[in-house]
C-alpha cells in the first residue's frame, strides 16, 4: 500500500515539474488585426499594450490555460485620427470598455476554443492554434512560442459603425482577421 502511495506521489510530482506558468514577453509578441477598407484593401493594426500568462506542460507539449488582457487605448493603425475614432463610442468606446480579454477553455487538434470579450460582450470563439514549441534562450530562460489566428464578425461585439458607399458596399468590412503571436517566459 505504501508503495502504491509513493508511486502516485511520484507521478503527481513529475507532472508538476513539467508544467509551468509562462508570462507573455510583450517585446517579442504581437496582437494584430486586419479589416477591409472600401471593400478593396486591408487596414492593419495592432495593440501596443497587452499582458497575459499561460500554463504549458513541457512533457506533453500541451497548452493547459491562457488568459490575455489587451489595453484598448493602445490601438495602433499608424494613423492618429483613425486610432482616435477607434477608441471613441463609434467603435471600442475605450472610456467605458478599456479592455479586451481572452480566456482559453480548451485546445482540440489545431484549434483553441475560448471566451473573447470586446465592448462588454463575451462570445465563444474558435481560433487556429499553432504550438511553436519551447527553447532555452541564451540567458537560461525557458521560452514557449504560440500563435492564434482567425476571423470574427465585429458587429457580434456591438462594433457596428459604418458608412455606405455611393457605388454600393461599405467603408469598413464586417470581418476582422486576428493574428496573435505570443512568446512566453517561464515564471521562476
Amino acid at each position: 500500500m505504501n508503495l502504491v502511495k509513493l508511486g502516485l506521489a511520484s507521478i503527481l510530482a513529475a507532472g508538476v515539474l513539467y508544467a509551468g506558468t509562462y508570462n507573455v514577453d510583450t517585446s517579442h509578441s504581437n496582437v494584430g488585426f486586419k479589416v477591409k477598407h472600401l471593400m478593396i484593401s486591408n487596414v492593419s493594426g495592432k495593440f501596443d499594450k497587452f499582458s497575459g500568462s499561460f500554463e504549458y506542460d513541457e512533457k506533453t507539449k500541451q497548452l493547459k490555460s491562457l488568459k490575455g488582457i489587451i489595453d484598448v487605448n493602445s490601438v495602433n493603425t499608424e494613423n492618429a485620427k483613425r486610432d482616435g475614432h477607434l477608441k471613441s463610442a463609434d467603435f471600442f468606446d475605450a472610456g467605458k470598455y478599456p479592455e479586451i480579454t481572452f480566456t482559453l477553455e480548451k485546445i482540440k487538434d489545431d484549434y483553441a476554443f475560448g471566451k473573447l470579450t470586446i465592448h462588454g460582450i463575451t462570445k465563444d470563439v474558435k481560433l487556429d492554434y499553432e504550438n511553436n514549441g519551447s527553447i532555452i534562450d541564451p540567458w537560461g530562460n525557458t521560452r514557449v512560442g504560440l500563435a492564434l489566428s482567425g476571423k470574427l464578425n465585429r458587429s457580434d461585439y456591438g462594433l457596428v459603425y459604418n458608412q455606405a458607399l455611393e457605388a454600393g458596399g461599405v467603408v469598413i468590412g464586417e470581418k476582422v482577421k486576428l493574428n496573435i503571436e505570443l512568446e512566453g517566459i517561464l515564471a521562476k
